[in-house]
């Protein structure tokens, strides 16, 4: 299981809890576990990526092992302490303003 942290307006969107717990099929990838994420919140798809380019929203960023992964390609392996379940895939909402 892969244990995601969401930012709060999606996972109060979701009407799930701030952490939710991830059954991932295949290799374990950021774009694997959106899937996931969406095929069990059908109402985060768009929240989060794209819906047909399926990339990354601008002001979404992907953290593990403090470390960001935003800019990793989707299909870039995760980390191993995320896919044992040792430490979540943080999914935050960027702040910007000036």
């Amino acid at each position: 299981m892969i244990r995601v942290v969401l930012p709060t307006n999606l996972w109060k969107l979701a009407d799930a809890n701030r952490e939710v717990a991830l059954q991932v099929e295949g290799a374990p990838t950021i774009a694997a576990v959106l899937d996931a994420l969406e095929d069990r919140y059908p109402m985060l798809r768009g929240t989060i990526r794209d819906h047909v380019t399926k990339e990354r929203r601008p002001f979404i960023r992907f953290f593990a092992c403090g470390e960001d992964l935003s800019h990793e390609p989707n299909e870039a392996p995760l980390p191993d302490e995320v896919v044992q379940g040792a430490e979540p895939l943080r999914i935050v909402g960027a702040m910007a303003g000036g």
